[in-house]
């Protein structure tokens, strides 16, 4: 154990992948074998030998999940995903551990009292223990472990499938009408006329936005519903059915009733409650948006009966320039990648008081970026940028932890993963630099508890967005983006284009609450009612929560990733914004650089970790419960 980076190799990653996981596989085993073998002889002592335990597999667990999804090498993948596998079937067999358990069980907590930490790193490790069915009969504990290790592998096949499936378009000249300069001039023709349009981000978000063609994009959208179609509809089918199966072994009625016992929301039927709440508010704004996004493409093509997910993009954009003046490639030239990275570093720099400083020790990719990020004199991790795609990186935006951080033992280390252009950004990918940059100012201000349980994120998943989405907001503050964002001749955004944006920004947000209502609406009852035909259940869904029509011939369950992270839980997106919008009302939007509001937010929400519930961050930060009215005033355009 070391206060050192992660030693990841220049070269020779097979090599290191094995022996780095297998020697933390080894002290694991160590640390299990010394709690068993009665080295302890209290709950203070207990409860440290399962914590070393419990930081030997996290370091072997996080890069074999994380650094599969972005390593350039298939070999290197493959390992990874393999030792991902033996890391899970521990981790289990240690929630199972009857003797562990009955260890655990016998212990006198009476000297945790005066140490809430410790205590809470008890109670944890006795719920974790509940809900691994330890106290089950040996043969239904056998056969949630079989399904845990089955359900690791069904998960790593739904994602590498996923990912592995770029699939793309061609088009021809004409057909590139109306997309940005730079785009058409890194899309050249071939000597057929055409040029290959691909689902990656950097292609579908532009071309979905900008091509004149509804032929062109009407085949994109659809080439991009359909990955991983149909591969992975018998794999999704296989995951629902064991993940009813293993609820139900430890007695719960449904997945989503198991899933949220770690959750703010506590129960399938809070769920259901919350996205039933959130409908009519949503669907009235929504509608009115949809009538305007309707008529805006009849006004091109009176032939157009319907908006659907071709071409909501490319509405959205004929709206904004004809009513609020907004032109997406007016706002894209004072975006450059490399001022927007630096810019975001600035920024960060300024409301939390980190100072970043640039490594050259090797990362995974050459174009991986990696700094050693400190807080006044203290170091508080190291952090990798990797911010472009490529063929077998993970094809969202995500921040990985690579390691936890444990206070006197070993530093934070995550990575921010993206897909961004190389060049000019749209504005919505750098809302997504600062939203994803959030989760790792999360990770690296929370990794400083001596307790694996508590460092890092480690609270409710429900909770877990809020921060990330609030940092959002810095991303449509004229006074925060002009400290970056410049055109080729250096001149700042105008303030005056900052608040067309901010009003264009205003329109939409009913369409978009309704597609994550719809995605949570899938990603929930898709496990509470499993059904056999999930390409017609989804359609039915659709029609209840979006206000956008199904793309005949899409069959969105194969390509919606967040199936296997989130389970039935992707309304944990929603829920968490409705907090971040009420945590924002705390700040000054007259000076979004405010160090005090900035610095009690940080010590206040961020930096405890897990050490307690987030409804006690929330109240420590606002002075009150959190509410649903800052999110209700966002919505209606506020």
């Amino acid at each position: 154990m070391t206060l050192a980076p992660v030693p990841l190799p220049a070269d020779g990653w097979l090599a290191w992948a094995d022996e780095y996981t297998s020697s933390n596989f080894a002290e694991y085993r160590r640390q299990i074998s010394d709690l068993k073998d009665g080295t302890a002889r209290n709950a203070r002592q207990v409860l440290a030998i399962f914590n070393a335990a419990g930081v030997a597999l996290a370091n072997a667990t996080a890069p074999a999940y994380r650094i599969a999804q972005v390593h350039p090498e298939l070999a290197v993948r493959e390992l990874l995903e393999e030792l991902g596998r033996e890391a899970t079937e521990l981790s289990t067999s240690r929630s199972q551990d009857v003797e562990l358990f009955e260890l655990f069980a016998a212990l006198d907590t009476g000297d945790l009292e005066a140490d809430p930490d410790a205590q809470r790193v008890y109670e944890r490790a006795m719920r974790d223990f509940h809900l691994a069915g330890v106290g089950l009969p040996e043969a239904q504990r056998e056969r949630f472990a079989a399904i845990a290790k089955r359900l690791t592998e069904l998960e790593q096949d739904f994602a590498r499938q996923v990912r592995d499936d770029v699939r793309s378009i061609r088009v021809t000249l004409e057909q590139l009408d109306g997309l940005p300069s730079d785009f058409v001039v890194a899309h050249p023709l071939d000597g057929e006329g055409s040029a290959t349009i691909t689902t990656d981000y950097t292609d579908l978000v532009p071309f979905s936005t900008f091509s004149t063609s509804t032929e062109a994009r009407k085949a994109l959208a659809l080439e991009n519903e359909n990955r991983a179609w149909p591969a992975n509809d018998a794999v999704l089918a296989e995951i629902l059915s064991l993940r009813a199966e293993q609820a139900s072994i430890v007695g719960f009625e449904s997945w989503a009733d198991y899933d949220t016992q770690r959750k703010m929301v506590g129960s399938a039927a809070g769920i259901e409650a919350f996205l039933e709440e959130l409908l009519a508010p949503t669907h009235s704004v929504a509608e009115s948006e949809y009538a305007l996004l309707l008529a805006a493409l009849q006004a091109q093509d009176p032939a157009i009966t319907q908006v659907d997910s071709s071409s909501a993009s490319f509405a959205n954009e004929l709206v904004r320039r004809e009513r609020f003046a907004v032109d997406s490639q007016e706002s894209r030239r004072y975006f450059d990648y490399e001022k927007v990275r630096e810019g975001l570093l600035t920024v960060t720099s300024r409301l939390f008081g980190f100072s970043f400083v640039e490594s050259d020790d090797p990362s995974w990719h050459e174009e991986v970026r990696v700094y050693d990020v400190l807080l006044g004199e203290e170091t508080l991790g190291r952090i990798h940028l990797d911010l472009h795609p490529r063929e077998g990186k993970y094809k969202h935006a995500a921040m990985f932890e690579l390691r936890s951080g444990i206070a006197g033992t070993q530093l934070f280390e995550g990575a921010l993963v993206c897909n961004l252009s190389r060049g000019l950004l749209e504005h919505s990918e750098v809302k997504t630099l600062f939203h994803e940059f959030g989760h790792l100012v999360h990770g690296l201000l929370a990794s400083r508890s001596k307790w694996i349980a508590l460092s890092g994120i480690e609270t409710e998943w429900d909770f877990v967005e809020a921060p990330s989405q609030m940092l959002e907001e810095w991303a449509w503050d004229a006074r925060v983006l002009q400290t970056f964002a410049s055109d080729e001749l250096g001149a700042p955004i105008p303030t005056e284009l900052v608040e067309r944006m901010r009003r264009a920004d205003g329109f939409g947000r009913g369409q978009w609450t309704a597609r994550q209502l719809f995605s949570s609406a899938v990603s929930f009852y898709l496990h509470k009612d499993r059904p056999a035909d999930r390409t017609t259940y989804i359609n039915d869904l659709r029609t209840k929560y979006d206000v956008l029509q199904q793309l005949p011939g899409s069959h969105l369950q194969c390509s919606f990733v967040h199936l296997t992270g989130y389970s039935s839980a992707y309304y944990t997106y929603l829920w968490s914004l409705v907090i971040a919008k009420d945590l924002f009302t705390a700040f000054d939007r007259d000076d979004l650089f405010n160090e005090t509001v900035a610095h009690r937010y940080r010590d206040l929400v961020l930096a405890p970790g897990g050490a307690k519930d987030a409804n006690e961050l929330i109240e420590d930060f606002l002075g009150r419960p959190y509410s649903f009215e800052a999110f209700a005033s966002w919505l209606a355009g506020g």
